[in-house]
């Protein structure tokens, strides 16, 4: 996945996404700058800080989480499959909503312990379940 040179519009070129293969182009990003695939949300690992393009590694940044910014913006958390990099990066105008809703509600989804438990849980934890 090719990013962007946020130098000029001239270094903006569409590519084409190493996971889902959709072919991203820059109109509909909200900003002359992508770093991730709109369809599927994936990046690849180019920086070590924000569009210095000094990183070695070149693996796949999968979307792992969603948080919100100061002031409400989203951001994508990614991960890098080959050394487990993490960043985090604004969303885009043209992102896929249900993408990033699946990725929010994720962890509601898959609790980290039974759902069924949940009332012992909070009895235990002293909370009243009644």
């Amino acid at each position: 996945m090719k990013h962007y040179d946020n130098k000029s519009n001239t270094d903006i070129k569409p590519f084409n996404c190493k996971v889902c293969g959709r072919l991203v182009t820059p109109e509909g990003a909200g900003s002359l700058h992508r770093n991730h695939c709109p369809n599927c949300l994936s990046s690849l690992h180019l920086d070590n800080e924000p569009g210095d393009r000094s990183s070695g590694c070149g693996g796949i940044m999968d979307a792992i989480g969603v948080w919100v910014r100061k002031g409400g913006e989203w951001a994508v958390i990614h991960r890098c499959r080959r050394c487990g990099h993490i960043s985090s990066n604004r969303t885009a105008a043209d992102d896929n909503p249900i993408k990033l809703m699946s990725i929010a509600l994720k962890p509601l989804a898959e609790p980290p312990f039974p759902i069924e438990r949940l009332s012992q849980i909070a009895e235990l934890s002293g909370y009243k379940t009644e």
